[in-house]
């Protein structure tokens, strides 16, 4: 869902989902202005490109947070206290939550959550195989709502929900306050929020991280035109658009766009789409923010802010919060 949240991973390519597909592309596409769920970037070529995108020297986000990561690990640990079962959202590959594994000399255990259910058992029997008597849980589901976790063995003292990668930017500030009003419901008493954030900084900085040099970016953006013609019975001619990403000041987020080089008509399932020249199809938008604006969103979820933990730039900050 977020291509710059890197610990988001594609849904099920089964018969089940073609339908919510094709309806959310001929429902984005009749819109004004138009637009795309950015949840479908992530067929196989997608998800391919986006570990590519994760390697440029301009995408700071991953290797950032890691950095932070690996740096305080013991003070988060510390603070996350023992006996703490981490709930990892939009698990994927589980390699981040072994860092804070490495650094807790007590943890409870590990639930993992993810709509890609194939890839969430794989992900969660490597870290049973790597941390031998480590409690490893794994719940397939749409994590945007509340998630009925599973009753692990023993009694944790707290449930905290682990969520790297910036993912919570793809969220309007609306949508985010909801979003973590749903994680208070899950974590449930005493529970709490680990999560990474994508802070504001130069815009340069951030166009060039949305907008590199190589055009690896540009290629995951139109590669959701290649799927929609395989997947859907379309017609985009891909070279008859281009990548654009800007940075809207007011609103504090990144928006990525695909733009009509010229006027044109495009069918979809039979359904026909004017373009014009100029025109966009709005595909992403990525929220930034300061720390004490994002805390405020979590204090009208019911989360209050323990610690933040940031590089020595401040270009992206991991927070932990506390169920008030």
């Amino acid at each position: 869902m977020n291509k710059h949240g890197d610990d988001v991973h594609p849904p099920s390519e089964n018969g089940d989902a073609a339908p919510m597909f094709l309806n959310d592309v001929l429902h984005g596409l009749a819109s004004d202005p138009k637009a795309l769920p950015p949840k479908y970037f992530y067929d196989a070529a997608g998800a391919a490109l986006f570990g590519d995108i994760c390697e440029l020297p301009e995408y700071y986000v991953t290797r950032t947070e890691v950095g932070i990561l690996r740096q305080h690990a013991a003070d988060i640990a510390g603070a996350l206290g023992p006996q703490a079962m981490l709930v990892e959202y939009g698990a994927g590959s589980l390699d981040k939550i072994r860092i804070l594994l490495d650094a807790m000399a007590t943890p409870a255990g590990v639930i993992a959550v993810d709509i890609s259910e194939q890839q969430l058992l794989r992900a969660a029997e490597d870290l049973r195989r790597a941390y031998a008597g480590l409690w490893v849980s794994s719940v397939a589901a749409d994590f945007t709502g509340p998630v009925d976790l599973p009753n692990p063995q023993g009694r944790p003292a707290r449930n905290v929900v682990f969520f790297p990668g910036s993912t919570i930017g793809n969220f309007d500030p609306d949508g985010a306050v909801t979003f973590m009003r749903s994680i208070a419901e899950t974590v449930g008493a005493d529970g709490g929020l680990l999560i990474g954030i994508d802070l504001k900084k130069d815009l340069q900085t951030l166009i060039d991280a949305y907008d590199d040099g190589a055009g690896v970016t540009a290629a995951f953006n139109k590669n959701l035109l290649t799927r929609i013609n395989r997947e859907l019975d379309a017609d985009f001619d891909i070279d008859h658009f281009r990548h654009e990403a800007r940075y809207d000041v007011e609103r504090g987020r990144i928006e990525m766009h695909l733009e009509s080089l010229q006027a044109q008509t495009v069918t979809v399932a039979g359904r026909t789409f004017d373009f014009i020249a100029g025109e966009t199809i709005h595909t992403e938008n990525s929220y930034k923010y300061l720390p004490d604006e994002f805390a405020g969103l979590a204090a009208e979820a019911g989360f209050k802010r323990d610690a933040l933990w940031t590089d020595a730039e401040r270009r992206f900050g991991v927070m932990l919060f506390r169920k008030a």
